[in-house]
């Protein structure tokens, strides 16, 4: 139990700023992942001894009181006996009474003995809860620091790539702009062409619709019969 204790009181007494310092050192919140562990397995093993220490003490406060009111009671009886004149049942009697008391004040000391253990056990188990939740709070600020740092440390390295991208090819991504900018005026100028071909067969089209209209108009004028034929 003592042992217990010892470990307790270590677990206890760790300095949070050292184990932060610890953990930003190595860069992760292992250490204080260990320390969590250690202090729930300890608090364990604490509640389970302060449940038998906390049960024996209810058993020894019981046997004292029991014996202390049986000596009382003896005590009381040996009085009459003396008064009725019993001296021999009274001298047996305080005998025992005697021994009852002895054994009442040993059953005393040894319940107070535990009583102050068991309570060492509850102000050990409640200081080291308060200094769990402290470890388990700082641990997730930690955490949260060390995450916020990495993502930094991304950007930046990011950032010095794009640097090292834009100092080094600039010629080659220039000349890549040139060759894309050529094909899109090669690509402009077909289609410009293509357009006006169009165009062109366009109003040809209908500029000799216009002009068999204006004959053919001509012929009927003339009572020629229609058709397109050639000059005899």
């Amino acid at each position: 139990m003592a042992s217990l204790l010892q470990k307790i009181n270590t677990l206890i007494s760790a300095n949070v700023h050292a184990l932060v310092d610890s953990a930003l050192e190595a860069n992760s919140v292992k250490v204080m992942d260990e320390y969590i562990r250690q202090a729930e397995r300890n608090l364990d093993a604490l509640e389970d001894q302060a449940a038998t220490v906390g049960g024996t003490v209810k058993t020894l406060k019981r046997k004292y009181e029991e014996f202390a009111a049986a000596a009382e009671k003896l005590d009381r009886d040996i009085d009459t006996l003396l008064l009725r004149g019993k001296t021999d049942l009274a001298t047996a009697a305080q005998a025992e009474l005697n021994q009852k008391q002895a054994l009442a004040q040993e059953y005393y000391e040894q319940w107070q003995a535990q009583e102050r253990e068991y309570r060492r056990m509850l102000d050990a188990k409640l200081k080291l809860e308060a200094k769990l939740t402290t470890i388990k709070q700082e641990r997730e600020h930690l955490k949260a620091l060390l995450e916020l740092v990495e993502a930094k440390e991304m950007t930046t390295k990011a950032i010095r790539s794009l640097d090292d991208l834009a100092g080094i090819g600039d010629e080659d991504v220039a000349r890549l702009g040139e060759q894309i900018r050529a094909r899109l005026d090669r690509e402009e100028a077909r289609l410009e062409m293509a357009s006006s071909t169009m165009k062109e067969q366009i109003d040809e089209a209908i500029g000799m619709s216009e002009i068999e209209m204006q004959l053919e108009e001509r012929r009927q004028r003339l009572g020629l019969a229609g058709g397109s034929g050639g000059a005899g």
